[in-house]
């Protein structure tokens, strides 16, 4: 018995009709990329139920993992963050933003290239035979994408709400994306369409295409940027304040940060401090010295105590800049030019009184924490530094007092001290609060519009991001906190500003050009489909003619 395929003709007539035009080294080619297979079968082998399942499961898995690059990209701003928090945890340094977004891409590629070849194989009119290793590799991708979002629910949920603002930035261009992905899809649906002999698939593969198109061209009724203005409505650039100075050009909390913030044009030092043993506020981030200097070689027995414990002639003895040089905490350390990296090498300790007189010399305000928060003598701590601050000359007026314990005893003492909140402002407020600082999350753009017209001045933290800072600026924030002043302060705008008229327009033309786009695929191909099938009817009839005389 004369072997037949899935359209009923002979395998030589099938081979010239039904190969999409593909040559057959192409066709080799994917399915040994995709199926681990040299060369076409010879038993006539269909795509089945199952490999269909396979298939979607590997779209699904390719735009799992590509919502993962978005969020990881995301947390780029924040990542800093997390690397600090690891180290505490583990007292070791690494840049795990190299390993994460080193690990996405593998990922995101790995299942982009499959999803390709299977559409090209698809188009080529080949079954989708997935080999069973890709099959465990997509599975291993799979839980290993889902474990990152547990982790990051976990463990570090603001930034959720991160990718939501993050929207307002991306969601435009997004949209555009997502349109034009769609809209190359329409050729391998279309084939797929015409191909299917089942009326009830080729329904319901119609409605799923048609239902994501239409999702997506009128998903921008949903998108919404405080960016989409007319240009004469901007807000004024925030301004910048440098968090513990400028902590990617040099060594955190050091006096030659600061000096790099100055540069930089920032308005504000931001900084954080703790008081010494001895009585001494000084300028430290971490409770404990160990990320930020060599204290464990100076002092090996006492490296695990917090740094309060340590007296201020302690202090001065530890290297404040070396680990910046060696564990490059930013890329930017890389850069430094050998006058710099001498300078860092020979950072200490930096006390709060140095800090002011740097800030009094260059007119700069001055707003920091006051750690650890919890102490039991945390009044005593507050007493120390609002001494240290009035005896040291500085202009009352440009310290910005944040923290919040014994506030109104310090507005007792220092009256013209600026008082910065860390929290919103509350429905029944009795204080009045004219400056907020808060993470930039906390915040909805329409909040921070609302804010601005009470004449409340706004400060979010940490913003290092230019999309960010684009999106901050359009909502009318005040100030940002940032480690990347060197970014920031060459933005003359925010990356896009588009009256809202104009993106409706674009809007329209997209879309307009897409359903063409898609009309015209589905039309072609039903004529190419057409054709096929009548260059095969022929082949029939002529080989049934031969074999007839053949036979005779």
């Amino acid at each position: 018995m004369e072997l037949t395929l899935a359209w009923g003709l002979p395998p030589a007539t099938h081979a010239m009709s039904k190969d999409g035009g593909c040559c057959n080294t192409c066709i080799n080619c994917l399915l040994c990329l995709y199926s681990c297979r040299w060369s076409r079968s010879k038993k006539g082998l269909r795509t089945s139920k199952c490999d269909c399942a396979w298939f979607f499961f590997l779209f699904c898995v390719c735009l799992f993992t590509l919502a993962w690059l978005y969020f990881a990209l995301v947390t780029l701003n924040d990542f800093h963050n997390l690397n600090e928090y690891i180290f505490r945890k583990t007292d070791w340094w690494l840049d795990w933003s190299v390993v994460m977004l080193s690990g996405t891409a593998t990922l995101v590629t790995y299942s982009s290239l499959l999803l390709v070849l299977a559409l090209c194989l698809q188009l080529c009119h080949q079954p989708l035979k997935l080999h069973w290793l890709h099959k465990g590799l997509l599975i291993l991708t799979a839980l290993g994408v889902a474990a990152a979002f547990v982790g990051l629910e976990i463990q570090w949920a603001e930034q959720w709400e991160s990718a939501h603002i993050s929207l307002q930035a991306t969601g435009p261009f997004l949209h555009i994306g997502a349109v034009v992905g769609v809209t190359l899809l329409a050729w391998p649906v279309a084939s797929w369409f015409y191909r299917t002999s089942h009326s009830a698939l080729k329904v319901l593969l119609l409605l799923l295409y048609l239902g994501a198109v239409v999702a997506l061209y009128v998903a921008p009724l949903g998108i919404d940027s405080p960016c989409l203005m007319e240009h004469n409505q901007l807000p004024p650039k925030p301004a910048l304040f440098g968090h513990r100075g400028a902590p990617m050009l040099a060594p955190e909390n050091t006096l030659m940060s600061f000096q790099k913030a100055v540069d930089c044009g920032v308005s504000v030092f931001e900084t954080d401090v703790l008081v010494s043993a001895d009585g001494v506020p000084f300028l430290m981030h971490d409770e404990r010295l160990s990320r930020t200097t060599n204290v464990k070689e100076v002092f090996p027995a006492q490296a695990h105590l917090n740094a309060s414990t340590f007296n201020w002639t302690e202090l001065q003895q530890l290297d404040a800049g070396s680990w910046f040089l060696e564990k490059r905490p930013f890329p930017m350390a890389r850069s430094l030019s050998l006058e710099e990296w001498t300078l860092a090498q020979a950072q200490q300790i930096p006390s709060l009184e140095q800090l002011l007189g740097k800030a009094s010399r260059h007119n700069m305000s001055v707003m920091f924490d006051l750690r650890p928060e919890k102490d039991p003598q945390y009044e005593r701590l507050v007493n120390i530094t609002v001494e240290t601050i009035l005896q040291s000359g500085i202009a009352p007026e440009l310290i910005l007092w944040l923290p919040d314990e014994f506030r109104e005893q310090v507005k007792q003492k220092a009256p013209q001290f600026q008082q910065i909140y860390g929290r919103k402002r509350l429905s029944n407020e009795t204080e009045e609060l004219q400056h907020v600082n808060l993470p930039y999350q906390n915040l909805s753009s329409a909040e921070i519009q609302e804010y601005r017209r009470d004449n409340i001045s706004v400060n979010l933290f940490v913003v290092n991001a230019p999309w960010l800072f684009s999106i901050l600026w359009c909502s009318g924030t005040n100030s940002v906190t940032t480690n990347a002043c060197q970014v920031l302060q060459g933005m003359e705008r925010p990356l896009w500003l588009l009256p809202r008229a104009t993106y409706q327009m674009i809007w329209i033309v997209t879309d307009c050009v897409s359903f063409l786009l898609i009309i015209w695929a589905f039309l072609l191909l039903k004529r190419w489909n057409r054709k096929s099938e009548s260059a095969g009817s022929d082949s029939v009839v002529l080989l049934t003619k031969i074999h007839s005389l053949m036979s005779e």
